[in-house]
Formats: C-alpha cells, sequence, structure tokens
C-alpha cells in the first residue's frame, strides 16, 4: 500500500533562537497571569528574604561595633543587651529563611499548574493535528515534548525564574547597604564585579549555545529508541543488532558531545564565581584593614565617619552575600536557555496546523414520524445526515452508505501522486474489494474516504453528500474500520471493545463479541470480560487480539465498514472462523475489503484490481476470471502478491 516517508523534525535551530528569544518569553510569562495573587505574595516574600539577607549582614557592624567591642574595656561586662540583639538577629534570620521557604513551596504550586496546563493544551492540539504530521514526525521526538522539554520548563519556573528575581532582588539590597557602608569599598567591589561579569558572559554564551543543541539531539535519540523498540523482532530477525548498536552510538555520541561541552561550561562557571568571590573577600580585607591603618575617612550615602572593626567585617558579609547571587544568576541562565530551547520546541508543536475541517452537514439519530425524517434525541436503528440551508431550513438524508468515487488523484505530497483518476461505485450493503501488489493504493483510497488526507483533485460522494461538506467527526462515526495492525489499550476487554461505542452496555458489548466470535477465548481469560490488558495486549495471540479488534467496530454498528487486511495476520483454521463473524459483520452493510488471500474476497459483488496507483480491472469474481487477466493470474497462481 501507498504510505508517505516518514521522518524527523526537531523544532527549530540553534540559529533561530536568537529571533524567537522574546517571543518564547512571553509566551512563557503569559502562563502566569493566571496565577497574579499567588504572584505577589512570591514577589513580597523575595524582597522579605532578600532584606533580611541583608540586614543582618548590616546588623553586624551594630553588634560588633556598639556591642561586643566596648565590652572588652569593660571590667564586669553586662551581657544581657548583647544577647538581646543577638536574639533580634536571630529573629531577623528566621524570616528570611520562612520568606525563602513560603515562595519557594508556592512557586512549586505555580510551576506544576502551567505544566499541568500546557501539558492539556500540547495533547488536545494533538488530537487535532491530521495524520500526516504524525507520519513525518518521530514518535518517540514527540514524547520528548513530554518528558525532557516539559522537565526544562519545570526547573525554570519552579527554580531558575525565583532565583534570578532574588537574586536581582538581593544584589540591589546589598549594593544599597554596601553604600550605606563606604563608597570606597562599594566602587572597588564594584570594578571587580565587571571584570567578573565579562567573564561570565563568554563562559554563559558558549554553554547556552550547547544546551540548545542537547535538546534537540536528546529527541533525536528518544524518536531512534522509540523505532528500535517498535522494531525489535524485526532486529533480530535480520541480525541487525551490531547495525542498530553503531548507529545508536553515533546518536548518542552527539548528545555526549553535546552535553559534554554545554556542561563543562556550565559546571566550571560556579567554581570560577565562588573562587573569584574568596579572592574579593580577602582583597577586601587588606583594602579595609589599609584604609582603617593609614586613617583615611570612610565616605558613606550617610556622611563621613572612620573605618571601624565592625564596618569592615560587615562588609566583608556583604561582599560574600553579592558574589553569590550573581553567580546564581550565571548559573541559572543556562537553565532558562534550556527551558526556552524545550519551550520553542513545544510551541513548535502547539502552532502546528490542525485538521482543518469546514464540514457543516452533521450525522444525527432519526426517525420517521407521518411518513417524514425527523432528528431524534435518542438512540435508533436509523441515522441521517442532518443538512442546513443557507435560508435557515434543514433537509434530512436517511444515512446508506452509498459512495462514490470521481476521477479522484492524489499525493501524500505535490511531487508525488499515487493514484490517478479513481472512480468507483459503491451500492448500499454492497462489498467493494481492493486487490494488488503493496503500494499500489489499496489502503489510501480507504483513508481518503476517512478523509485522513484530502484529494489533489476529484470528488468523493457519501450518500449523494460531497464528503467535504461532512464534519469529519461524524463521517468517521459513520464508519467501522479494522485494521492489520491492532490497536488495544491499557484496560480490561470490556473496555476495549467499547472503545467502539463508549455509550455501549456490557450486554452491547457481549453480543458485538460473539458477533465477532471473539466471545469464547475471552471467557477462558483469568477474568473473563474484566480481564485487564497491557502492552498492546502482548499476553493475547495476534489472532486473539485481531477479534476483539473486529468486535470493537460491531459494537460501533455503522453503516460501512472498511476492513484493511482483517485476517491477514489469523491462521487459516481461524479465519474460517472469523470469517463467519465477519459475514455476519457485513450483513446489511456497505463493506470495502482489502485482502492478499483471494478467498476473502470471492463472495465480493465488486472487485477492483489496482497497480500503481490505478485501477486496471473490476467485476466479480467469475468475470474477472473469464477476463484473464491480473486477477486470473493472481487466482491461479501465475502471478503472486508481494
Amino acid at each position: 500500500m501507498s504510505r508517505p516517508i516518514r521522518g524527523r523534525n526537531h523544532g527549530m535551530g540553534a540559529h533561530n533562537i536568537k529571533n524567537v528569544n522574546k517571543d518564547t518569553i512571553k509566551r512563557l510569562l503569559s502562563y502566569l497571569s493566571q496565577y497574579k495573587i499567588k504572584l505577589i505574595f512570591v514577589v513580597i516574600s523575595i524582597i522579605i528574604s532578600a532584606v533580611a539577607g541583608a540586614a543582618s549582614s548590616l546588623f553586624l557592624k551594630i553588634l560588633i561595633d556598639d556591642y561586643i567591642t566596648p565590652l572588652l574595656t569593660e571590667a564586669v561586662p553586662d551581657f544581657s543587651e548583647l544577647f538581646r540583639v543577638i536574639l533580634l538577629l536571630g529573629g531577623i534570620y528566621i524570616i528570611g529563611v520562612l520568606a525563602s521557604f513560603f515562595y519557594s513551596r508556592t512557586m512549586v504550586i505555580i510551576s506544576q499548574g502551567i505544566l499541568k496546563k500546557i501539558r492539556d493544551q500540547m495533547f488536545a492540539k494533538m488530537q487535532k493535528l491530521p495524520i500526516k504530521y504524525f507520519d513525518s514526525h518521530s514518535h518517540g521526538d514527540l514524547m520528548s515534548h513530554y518528558t525532557n522539554d516539559i522537565d526544562t520548563l519545570r526547573q525554570m519556573l519552579s527554580q531558575s525564574l525565583p532565583h534570578l528575581f532574588s537574586s536581582v532582588v538581593t544584589i540591589a539590597a546589598v549594593i544599597a547597604s554596601m553604600m550605606y557602608l563606604s563608597l570606597w569599598l562599594t566602587g572597588f567591589v564594584i570594578l571587580f564585579v565587571f571584570i567578573l561579569l565579562n567573564i561570565v558572559k563568554k563562559i554563559a554564551g558558549r554553554s547556552g549555545r550547547f544546551f540548545v543543541e542537547q535538546q534537540k539531539s536528546l529527541g533525536d535519540l528518544n524518536g531512534y529508541i522509540e523505532e528500535m523498540i517498535n522494531g525489535l523482532k524485526v532486529v533480530k530477525v535480520f541480525n541487525h543488532e551490531k547495525a542498530v548498536i553503531d548507529e545508536f552510538d553515533k546518536k548518542n555520541q552527539v548528545l555526549c558531545d553535546n552535553s559534554t561541552k554545554a556542561n563543562m561550561y556550565a559546571n566550571i562557571l560556579m567554581p570560577i564565581m565562588m573562587n573569584l568571590g574568596y579572592l574579593l573577600y580577602v582583597l577586601i580585607a587588606i583594602l579595609g584593614g589599609a584604609l582603617a591603618v593609614n586613617g583615611v575617612p570612610n565616605i558613606s550615602i550617610t556622611g563621613v565617619s572612620v573605618v571601624t572593626l565592625g564596618m569592615i567585617a560587615s562588609f566583608l558579609q556583604l561582599s560574600r552575600n553579592f558574589v553569590q547571587p550573581i553567580a546564581q544568576v550565571s548559573q541559572q541562565l543556562n537553565a532558562v536557555v534550556m527551558a526556552i530551547a524545550g519551550a520553542e520546541r513545544i510551541f513548535a508543536l502547539m502552532d502546528q496546523q490542525p485538521e482543518t475541517d469546514e464540514g457543516y452537514v452533521t450525522l444525527v439519530n432519526a426517525k420517521y414520524e407521518n411518513g417524514e425524517l425527523v432528528e431524534t434525541d435518542h438512540r435508533t436503528d436509523l441515522w441521517a445526515w442532518k443538512h442546513p440551508h443557507k435560508d435557515g431550513t434543514v433537509t434530512y438524508t436517511p444515512l446508506k452508505g452509498e459512495v462514490r468515487f470521481y476521477d479522484v488523484d492524489f499525493g501524500y505530497n505535490d511531487e508525488k501522486i499515487v493514484l490517478h483518476d479513481i472512480s468507483l461505485f459503491a451500492k448500499p450493503g454492497q462489498k467493494v474489494a481492493f486487490v494488488g501488489a503493496t503500494g499500489a493504493g489499496k489502503t489510501t483510497i480507504t483513508n481518503l474516504i476517512n478523509r485522513f488526507y484530502d484529494l489533489a483533485d476529484g470528488k468523493i460522494r457519501y450518500d449523494g453528500i460531497n464528503i467535504n461538506k461532512i464534519k469529519k467527526s461524524h463521517l468517521r462515526r459513520s464508519l467501522g474500520i479494522v485494521l492489520q495492525d491492532v490497536n488495544l489499550f491499557t484496560g480490561t476487554v470490556m473496555d476495549n471493545i467499547r472503545y467502539g461505542r463508549l455509550d455501549a452496555t456490557d450486554e452491547e458489548c457481549i453480543q458485538a463479541a460473539k458477533l465477532a466470535n471473539a466471545d469464547g477465548f475471552i471467557r477462558m481469560l483469568p477474568e473473563g470480560y474484566n480481564t485487564v490488558l497491557t502492552g498492546n495486549g502482548s499476553e493475547l495471540s495476534q489472532g486473539q487480539r485481531q477479534l476483539i479488534s473486529i468486535a470493537r467496530a460491531a459494537v460501533a454498528d455503522p453503516p460501512v465498514m472498511i476492513l484493511d487486511e482483517a485476517t491477514s495476520s489469523i491462521d487459516t483454521r481461524t479465519e474460517a472462523i472469523v470469517q463467519k463473524g465477519m459475514d455476519a459483520l457485513m450483513k446489511g452493510r456497505t463493506v470495502f475489503v482489502i485482502a492478499h488471500r483471494l478467498s476473502t474476497v470471492q463472495n465480493s459483488n465488486v472487485i477492483m484490481v489496482l497497480e500503481k496507483g490505478k485501477i486496471i480491472e473490476r467485476g466479480t469474481h467469475d468475470e474477472l476470471v473469464k477476463e484473464k487477466g491480473k486477477y486470473y493470474q493472481l487466482y491461479t497462481g501465475a502471478f503472486e502478491l508481494d
């Protein structure tokens, strides 16, 4: 069958990050708007924490100069005032600690709320994306959005942003405190920090670029792992383990190189900052001591005074409080850059063009009253197409299951058309079969009926209505599909059958299982219909999984069925059992069958032979055998389907 070529997309590259940084940050910050009250509380707590830290350092000057130094000259020192001041200093520290605790806790609540909203929006957007998007993007890379990219946002929102703001407030409070103590020493610190920031800028600039590359290569690696897990049997059958390992090593090496370079620069930043902080500490002690020894007047924003031991001790403590937030800023900037790279990938997914749907004809439950078709709000055995008109009137067309193709052309991309001039007519209740080699376009035709893809040219009419006018969800509700590749979800057998129609009762699900001849083996399971399936039903045989899939389609009770190689994975003996259920399922319905086993299509009303996207033969089994064309060659074994 014709399928699109799978590729990969990793979001925006590093070369674009400078252009979108501001927009991405604004978009991220917009999520904070619903937490205004909590954010005000966080800001107040951060300011209190920063002021408490600066105040405690300033308090050292008062403690040493006004309380400790005088006690050294007293014969009988009275420590009561000193004890009171120490308790006051302890209170300031406790206030700072509590403020830090409250803002950290609140930011965790805010960040997790934002991440939940982003995940909800991302998952909701994925449901609206066309099938074409998933055909051209690695599933592992898509999963990376929910894991790695979301985790970088968590770290930024819960840690980096509050720490950055806290550091900025702390720096402002410390500078003000320094100027209160000494303008001489403050000027020296600012000069030293200016040199420090130039060093930080060079290191952080290099690491930021590699953090962006790290996120891209991580998504690529996850995509490859997902592919190999899904294709592990194929890898082992063809002894391809070494080649797979080699390819993994290459991708893993790219991730390793990018991560090494990113974290190498990031990890050396803090030690450099801390050691330069120690150097500043020593230099201030030397400079302060020199000013005191030489009797240089101390100038501050409060006036002129002398350099005291308390002032130097307090200033030394402030210098430590000054370098530490600068080091934090430089370190958190790397986390912010990485988070922005992850956010760009997430927003690139959320900004994808959703599946368009201009349809306005809907499927409704209907009944006849006085010979006229009317809509009803409860389930009946009759469906109708509700067709609103511009003049406000509404007409109802009974759903019969008549499908017509008119000169349909289609290609998965504009460069390559895979279906050419397809015209066919399926009357209500007819069984239409498609046969042909792999890649002939059989599955593609059924994908067009579902509107998984839109036509390049031509028209498809369903009960006389152009399918472009029918809402996609309502169109697909009228179709039942049994695929060759069965997907069973984690849950009970009953839940998996009910997936065909969520409002189906247990009795209806059991009846559908009986119709598909699945009831017998289900009742032999440990918990019967309540047996929990995991890992895509790995505990069941392929045939049993397919029977559940058929039961799922049966409970939906659609007027049109599409059977895409539905019995190809079932052995011949089981196929005979399943075929009886399939025949019961197909009775009274329009059915499109794709099969390699010609025995399953011989009773079709019409058989269409496809080759290279064209219908080359059509007719009943007997008619096509008489023609002695391609179908005859297939039937007699002169030519085999590949």
